[in-house]
């Protein structure tokens, strides 16, 4: 299967997988990309700082953690998904869990598509592209 979900030692409720797996064909196929493999690690944000820490050299909490095996018209990706940070933000942004959750899973193979989010100009874009693949779910 050419993509997976992963539960890291942590309860998480899910779209259907199905239903999860044709909207992530769905968004890359918009995007003239293909996925060969793609995995979603959803775990703890004491997990995901580990990995920060230990690969990036960062010592915080986040989100989303995208790597990277194979980019450009193919796309190869573990990603690593806090639930802990998704709950929270989606409480600071007054949506839903479901509905925080889709948006990071999009953000993280829009980054595999060549988005990025380091600059104001980016996230912009980048927010969109989440929105236009929030619109793709619901319709």
């Amino acid at each position: 299967m050419p993509i997976t979900f992963h539960k890291e030692k942590i309860e998480v409720d899910l779209p259907e997988e199905e239903k999860l797996t044709s909207w992530l064909f769905d968004i890359a196929s918009k995007e003239e990309k293909q996925i060969s493999q793609l995995s979603y690690i959803f775990c703890s944000d004491d997990y995901l700082l580990e990995i920060n820490k230990t690969y990036l050299n960062h010592d915080y909490y986040t989100d989303i953690i995208t790597f990277p095996y194979k980019q450009g018209h193919e796309i190869e990706s573990d990603i690593f998904i806090s639930v802990d940070r998704v709950r929270d933000n989606a409480k600071e942004y007054n949506t839903t869990f479901e509905s925080e959750l889709l948006r990071v899973i999009a953000h993280g193979l829009l980054h595999m598509a060549g988005y990025g989010d380091k600059t104001e100009e980016d996230q912009d874009k980048m927010t969109e592209m989440e929105n236009q693949c929030l619109e793709m779910w619901n319709s």
